[in-house]
């Protein structure tokens, strides 16, 4: 268990997600104010873009218009630069839930999951897919069968697309095709097998990881936002743990690597992701660490 020292970024939000390092600054979501945030040299978070339908995963195109999900409408949006929202891509039909969280790559592709099943309703746990959207807006599902993909990250060559499954007990990769489709799933890291089990709760008591966010680093490990479980979580490729921090009583639900040289590890922090219990409380924050290894990959 790591020593690390927590630093509060800001707080008395409601439930942030998505949080990125870009144009050196720290940006993040908040669903239930239902704004993108920017943090500015103050520290302060100023309000960037309000998103109506709930704002999740942020990513850029190559000539830095920002695309966000627009969760509850399954919508990625495109911010332009004399600041009108746009619909980049309508992405509904290939949605089984809520769109979720989103990875841009630096040729301006963007992969989209989705809750795969109505997670705050209780509804029984049904796999999901990612989704390519392309820079023109169009789009396909690329993968299929997963256990709610959530955080993604994109190698340093773009070659590998690497996806936690938040109810999987594992983290998975994809070679990324040259036309931006994916190749096989192959384990990252897994923990063993949770099967078709539809009861959510079984699922959750008989995993060792609930890996939410997810931050590449320079040696090709991850850190992991192991939600539930009160930590953060550093993880080689092939599922050894190398460094846990520990959150107590903070839940981590994102992750992101940055700050000047990469070493910052950014974690946004709940009691839990109850979506009834997240609106009514504003105990919602954004901590930081250093860590040794610097960012690495997309975002």
């Amino acid at each position: 268990m790591s020593n690390n020292k927590l630093d509060v970024i800001v707080d008395n939000f409601h439930y942030l997600e998505g949080p990125r390092w870009y144009d050196q600054s720290l940006w993040f979501v908040d669903f239930y104010t239902q704004g993108v945030y920017r943090v500015n040299e103050q520290g302060v978070a100023e309000k960037i873009v309000h998103i109506e339908q709930q704002p999740s995963g942020l990513g850029w195109l190559p000539d830095g218009r920002m695309l966000v999900v627009s969760m509850k409408d399954r919508k990625v949006l495109r911010l332009e630069e004399n600041g009108d929202l746009k619909v980049h891509a309508d992405i509904w039909e290939h949605c089984g839930g809520h769109a979720n969280d989103m990875v841009v790559a630096p040729n301006g592709n963007a992969y989209v999951g989705n809750f795969g099943f109505d997670l705050m309703g209780g509804a029984d746990h049904s796999n999901a897919g990612l989704v390519l959207v392309k820079p023109d807006g169009s789009s396909q599902v690329v993968a299929e069968g997963l256990s709610f993909p959530n955080g993604m990250v994109i190698s340093p060559d773009e070659r590998t697309l690497i996806v936690n499954e938040l109810f999987g007990n594992r983290i998975s990769q994809f070679t990324i095709n040259e036309d931006g489709t994916l190749g096989e799933r192959r384990d990252f890291a897994s923990f063993g097998e949770l099967g078709d089990e539809p009861d959510l709760t079984k699922r959750i008591e008989s995993a060792t990881i609930l890996p939410d966010g997810l931050a590449l680093d320079a040696e090709g490990a991850v850190w992991i936002a192991d939600t539930l479980n009160h930590r953060a979580v550093r993880i080689a490729e092939g599922g050894e743990i190398l460094e846990t921090i520990d959150t107590t009583p903070d839940g981590i639900f994102a992750v992101a690597l940055g700050g000047k040289d990469g070493k910052t590890l950014f974690m946004c922090a709940a009691p839990d992701w109850d979506e009834a219990s997240r609106k009514a409380e504003t105990k919602g924050r954004m901590l930081s660490t250093q860590v040794k290894v610097g960012h690495a990959g997309t975002p």
